[in-house]
């Protein structure tokens, strides 16, 4: 029998969203991934855009789909080309245009759902040490300088 072709990888990049969940005093909502691409590290919560959805719309949705955590959206913060997974010519296996928001935690204490295995605030403070991407630390500290004055009244509730 002979040998199938490997599954072809797809030409053209995938749109997404990314979410950088702010909450004072200096938190940020990440998730450890459930799947690849990345399993098993700290991520922003975020996935794939639906038919018909507008941005905004698919950035709350994955929010709640992967942390229970209800938002409100700030405003986009940059958009990121995501090239990962390196196959054995150095050709990405998953390319994502992402667009990162920024939110205002409002409701909800986060649990994993969806594709995601865990989620928690973290301090920013501590980002250092979660090996995280450097596209995804640069993003959350332009979110939360950006918005800094915005949060400076906010008090968990």
């Amino acid at each position: 029998m002979p040998k199938a072709d490997p599954p072809a990888v797809p030409r053209y990049p995938v749109p997404a969203v990314g979410v950088v969940c702010l909450r004072p005093p200096g938190e940020v909502l990440l998730i450890r991934r459930g799947k690849p691409p990345g399993a098993g590290g700290w991520s922003l919560p975020g996935g794939r855009l639906e038919w018909g959805e507008s941005l905004r719309d698919a950035a709350l949705r994955e929010l709640r789909e992967e942390t229970g955590v209800q938002a409100e959206m700030l405003g986009l913060i940059d958009v990121v080309d995501g090239r990962f997974d390196p196959d054995r010519q150095g050709r990405p296996t998953h390319h994502y245009v992402l667009v990162d928001y920024a939110v205002r935690w409002r409701a909800g204490v986060p649990r994993a759902g969806d594709d995601a295995a865990d989620a928690r605030f973290v301090p920013l403070s501590d980002l250092s040490g979660l090996g995280l991407w450097d596209e995804t630390v640069r993003i959350i500290t332009l979110a939360a300088d950006r918005w800094s004055e915005a949060l400076s009244g906010d008090r968990p509730g």
